[in-house]
Formats: structure tokens, C-alpha cells, sequence
């Protein structure tokens, strides 16, 4: 599980998040949705780290993860897996060595140990075969699998996804969607996705949180969404849906 409690952030003297409290359980799909510049972003890097609130609390479990300091943070860290917008892969490595990449920098581990890990988490995201390749050789699918292969291969009890779908085909994102899915009640996982992709939201968006100009405007799940009686959310899936359909998509 994981907290934000009253949690307020600014730039430059610019209110982002205004008093969210939201709460994201674990063996679920978690998305966080909303039009760009809604703080939707912030509110994802507030919750792992990576900006500080000015205000309020989270939570990982029963931490309090806002007033600890970084020695403590790194031990809840390497419970945290990432999946960034592009994948974020090494260009000079090969999927085996950027999945095996946390194991390097995070655990004692022998050689023959890491890669076991590594071997099994390929084969969780069906790149079994991939070991020696190298990203540029590798579609946009296999490179958000070999993605989550790296964010799964320290068995996260965290995972926080931004776009996982960016730069995708329809059938591509069901594909890893669904594996994202798969691997959250595989594992049990605390999974929060950070998306604009409204195909996502009605696969697998078992809580969605909806952000609106910094504030929690709407939260429920994917069965309420489209009967729910809150104007800007109507917009806002209204003009998704247009959208995929002025690109040829629906």
C-alpha cells in the first residue's frame, strides 16, 4: 500500500498538487490520469521520491517514507521497481545486462545467482531469447518488456510505471498492459501507472485517480468511469476518445 496524505507541492511559487490524499492498495492496477500539465506527473515523482512535497506525508505501507532520511530511503528503494516513458534501456548493454543491472548495484550476489534471476524474469515477459541483443535491435513491445523484466528482477513490492504505452501500437499496449496486470497480482504488487491512454483505463484501471488542474477531482473504477457524473472527467475521456479516432485508431 501506498499513501499520500494532504500532500501540497509548488514550483517557483506555482501550487502543482493542491491537498491530494489518495490511497493506491497492492494487487491491484492503480492509474493516475489527466491532461497534460494537470500534475499528474508530479504527483507520480512525489509519490516515488523524486521531488519532495512542500506539505503532507506518504506512505509506503506504514512508513512514513516523506521524513526519512536517504540511508533509510535506499532500503525502501530497492523494494521500488521503475518503468520509465522510453523504456530507458543502455544503449551499450544488452537486455541481459540491463536487467541484470539492479542485481549489480544492489545485492551481494554471485554471478550464476544473477543471472537465474535475470533468465527467469525474460521468460515472465516471454524475451527468453533475447539475452544478447542489444536495444536498438529490439522492437518498441521488446523494449518495454525487457523494461519491466529490469523493474521485476529485485521482486518489487512497488512498482511505478510512467506511460508504459508511449510510442505503441493498439495491440501492442493490450500486450503490455495486460502483462503489467499479470505480474501485479502475480507478485501482490503496489502497482501506480501514470497514463493518458484511455484503452488502458478500461482494460485494466481497477482504482483510477483523476487529476484535475492539481487537485484529486475524481477517483473510482474503470465500471464507473463512464457513468460517473463529473463534467471535466466526461471531457476529458470524450476528448481522449476523439482523439484515437481522428488518429484512425478506434
Amino acid at each position: 500500500m501506498i499513501k499520500a496524505q494532504n500532500i501540497i507541492k509548488s514550483f517557483d511559487g506555482r501550487t502543482i498538487l493542491k491537498d491530494i490524499s489518495v490511497e493506491f492498495s497492492s494487487g491491484q492496477t492503480n492509474l493516475i490520469i489527466g491532461r497534460s500539465g494537470s500534475g499528474k506527473t508530479v504527483l507520480l515523482k512525489c509519490l516515488v521520491g523524486l521531488h519532495e512535497v512542500d506539505e503532507g506525508a506518504i506512505y509506503y505501507d506504514d512508513i512514513c517514507f516523506s521524513t526519512l532520511d536517504f540511508k533509510t530511503r535506499k532500503a525502501i528503494r530497492k523494494k521500488v521497481g521503475m518503468i520509465f516513458q522510453g523504456g530507458a534501456l543502455l544503449d551499450a548493454s544488452t537486455v541481459a545486462e540491463n536487467v541484470k543491472l539492479p542485481l549489480d548495484l544492489f545485492t551481494d550476489q554471485s554471478e550464476e545467482e544473477k543471472m537465474e534471476r535475470v533468465n527467469l524474469c525474460l521468460k515472465r515477459v516471454n524475451l527468453d531469447n533475447a539475452h544478447h541483443l542489444y536495444p536498438s535491435e529490439l522492437s518498441g513491445g521488446m523494449v518495454k518488456r525487457a523494461a519491466i523484466a529490469r523493474a521485476i528482477v529485485m521482486n518489487p513490492e512497488y512498482l511505478f510505471c510512467d506511460e508504459p504505452n508511449s510510442g505503441l501500437d493498439p495491440q501492442t499496449s493490450i500486450v503490455i498492459d495486460k502483462l503489467i496486470s499479470d505480474i501485479t497480482k502475480e507478485y501482490n504488487i503496489t502497482t501506480i501507472i501514470n497514463t493518458h491512454d484511455m484503452n488502458s483505463v478500461m482494460e485494466i484501471g481497477e482504482k483510477i485517480v483523476f487529476i484535475y488542474e492539481g487537485n484529486k477531482w475524481w477517483e473510482g473504477t474503470k465500471n464507473d468511469i463512464l457513468h460517473a457524473d463529473n463534467r471535466e472527467l466526461n471531457d476529458f475521456v470524450f476528448a481522449s476518445a476523439m482523439a484515437k479516432r481522428a488518429k484512425g485508431i478506434l
